[in-house]
């Protein structure tokens, strides 16, 4: 009675697990054998047998003989062939029609068996016991349906260093509530062991990796063009999270710091000031704690703090803090003997075309011991950065990352045949346009071969000679001539050691493009203008050439293709018309014909404030408004 009902109660009590059926379980069979032989001889053949095995499991349909095993990975011919003469064997022993594919059935029906044998056999105290396995299985049941870990970025990587530089920032008085990319990894950077830009070696990830996982996790959200980043309210949680834990750790080191310089100097004898002395303590404790948690910030949370008192404690207007404290937040300094002055020469003066001449140039400007530094400059041909100095770390192959200021001096290198096809296929203007609007205050033309070589050209060299000084007054470059590229690198290496000696003594401040409209008095622009500069990953991404414009930008480049409008004039009118459809606005109030045609003629262009005049207007009517082809 025993026997009968045992296996009626284990079952009634255990678990069934479906197990998967093996449709080749003599090739199974054959390479365990293969494996625990291979093994037993200390064979490295063992690995390769134990592939097969676990490839062979994960087949699906039933296999006639070991040459169809070949399509399967970590089947090669050595185990195929093996396959066969086991197989050839079992037919000869078995006869021709025996089957290979029911060795599972038959082995688990004889396992099941013979463990129904020996189960009687077994003590009865595992019967009683079952109830305790059902509880423990229950209880891993509920721990299985537990929900999934939060995601915390762990201390010191790239995320973490993210979310806390945002939310820092969302806390400043005047905050505006998101980062751009360049700003943020400039910030984030010495919260993080990894570098922003710089991969590891053997590696092709940076910590700005993580960002997209923060993304994904809908912890960050990434906006606009040029892209801005900032929290969501998930991610504003656990960055506020993150900040109190890091504000923690730094006030119980220096409650521990304070702890034992007391049990050095504590007295024996009880004093009866200790709770007025204790209230005292508490309080520089926690100014303590904050100073340790500013100094783990970056600069700009130091910055941040100087605002804020300089808010309370000044008279100031409500509009004049405002602006204290945006250019706090992103602002950041290399004071003096900080940083080098490092000439930037862009790679396409390096590579390709007439490689000689761009060879010499390299050559000279070593000759001449110019520090310089080739790299992709996505408008002008030369500029200069000020580079900080910074000191290699012990145990890493690289050194840290310097931040780089731009200084407001570019160069736009034009050869004289460079020059005539540029007038031609009309990239001169384009050119032109773009540094205006680069950001640096003081661009320069730098034009080579301003003699006999113009005569061979396709234009006239008085056209060319025009185009020329047009640039310079009518532009506002300064042009400098030059006859070949030995003059050139002299003027290169003459304009870097005059800024290095204008900058030596100066505290170079970065600045923003976007707070460059800010209003500000004439008197402190002009005090500042030496040591106000952009960041250099700022002025290059903002001069992308092909990045996805605005309507506004669209309509300046349709007006720059009408023959007579200078990037003065285009900008005027979009002073006035900043759209298409507000032009066209426009003309729909006018009351007749003439006053459409004159309606532009009186816009002020230029520093000299020169009217528009009715010819450009215009034709700017007639580009907008005529139906069909233009007489």
């Amino acid at each position: 009675m025993f026997d009968a009902n045992m296996p009626t109660d284990q079952v009634c009590l255990g678990r069934k697990r479906p197990v998967p059926s093996c449709p080749n379980p003599l090739f199974l069979q054959w390479l365990t054998e293969l494996r625990d032989s291979a093994k037993e001889k200390g064979l490295k053949t063992q690995y390769v047998y134990q592939k097969a095995i676990t490839s062979l499991k994960k087949y699906p349909l039933p296999l006639k003989n070991g040459k169809e095993a070949k399509i399967l990975q970590n089947f090669g011919d050595g185990i195929c062939k093996i396959l066969d003469e086991r197989l050839q064997k079992h037919y000869r022993e078995n006869g021709s029609d025996a089957p290979i594919h029911l060795a599972t059935t038959c082995h688990r029906s004889n396992m099941a068996s013979s463990k129904q044998m020996e189960k009687p056999q077994k003590e009865p105290s595992e019967n009683l016991s079952g109830h305790t396995k059902q509880t423990q299985r229950e209880v891993r049941k509920e721990k299985g349906t537990k929900k999934k870990r939060e995601y915390v970025p762990q201390k010191k990587s790239g995320g973490y260093a993210v979310l806390l530089t945002l939310y820092r920032h969302t806390q400043m008085p005047g905050s505006k509530g998101f980062m751009f990319r360049n700003e943020l990894q400039t910030e984030a950077q010495p919260l993080c062991e990894k570098s922003f830009t710089v991969p590891d070696l053997g590696s092709k990830y940076t910590a700005w990796s993580s960002v997209s996982t923060l993304i994904q996790k809908d912890l960050v959200v990434k906006t606009h063009n040029p892209a801005r980043y900032s929290l969501t309210d998930q991610g504003l949680a656990l960055a506020e999270k993150l900040d109190s834990e890091e504000t923690g750790m730094a006030k119980e080191q220096v409650e521990k710091m304070s702890e034992e310089e007391d049990s050095q100097d504590a007295p024996d004898v009880v004093d009866l000031t200790l709770e007025e002395e204790e209230e005292d303590e508490k309080e520089q404790e926690k100014k303590e704690s904050w100073s340790s948690k500013s100094s783990e910030r970056p600069a700009t949370a130091l910055s941040v703090n100087q605002a804020r008192l300089h808010i309370s404690e000044s008279d100031a207007t409500g509009k004049s803090q405002t602006l204290e404290t945006r250019r706090a937040a992103v602002s950041w300094h290399l004071p003096p003997g900080s940083y080098d002055i490092v000439l930037c020469v862009d790679f396409i003066e390096t590579t390709g075309g007439s490689s000689g001449c761009k060879q010499e140039l390299v050559k000279e400007l070593q000759r001449n011991g110019v520090t310089f530094d080739i790299r992709k400059l996505n408008v002008g041909d030369f500029l200069w950065v000020a580079r900080e100095k910074v000191t290699p770390v012990p145990g890493q192959l690289r050194p840290p990352v310097g931040k780089e200021l731009v200084l407001d001096y570019i160069i736009e290198r034009k050869r004289m045949d460079d020059l005539c096809g540029s007038i031609i296929d009309g990239r001169f203007r384009e050119q032109k346009f773009r540094l205006k609007r680069c950001g640096l205050r003081k661009p320069i033309y730098l034009v080579e071969e301003c003699g006999s070589a113009a005569a061979h050209l396709s234009l006239p060299e008085s056209t060319l000679q025009q185009a020329i000084v047009n640039t310079q007054v009518v532009d506002g470059f300064f042009v400098k001539r030059v006859q070949d590229v030995k003059e050139s690198t002299a003027y290169l290496t003459i304009m870097t050691r005059y800024l290095q000696k204008l900058y030596q003594n100066c505290t170079l401040f970065c600045r923003s493009r976007e707070l460059e409209g800010d209003a500000e008095d004439e008197s402190e622009q002009t005090a500042n203008l030496s040591c106000s500069l952009m960041a250099f990953t700022e002025f290059n991404y903002g001069a992308i050439k092909n990045k996805c414009q605005t309507v506004r930008e669209v309509f300046a480049r349709q007006l720059m293709q009408i023959s007579g409008i200078s990037g003065d004039k285009a900008a005027a009118v979009l002073e006035h018309y900043s759209t298409v459809s507000s032009l066209l606005q426009a003309y729909d109030q006018c009351s007749n014909e003439t006053e459409k045609e004159k309606l532009l003629s009186s816009i002020k262009y230029g520093k000299l404030k020169r009217n528009l005049g009715p010819a450009l207007s215009r034709t700017i009517y007639q580009l907008y408004c005529t139906h069909g082809p233009l007489s």
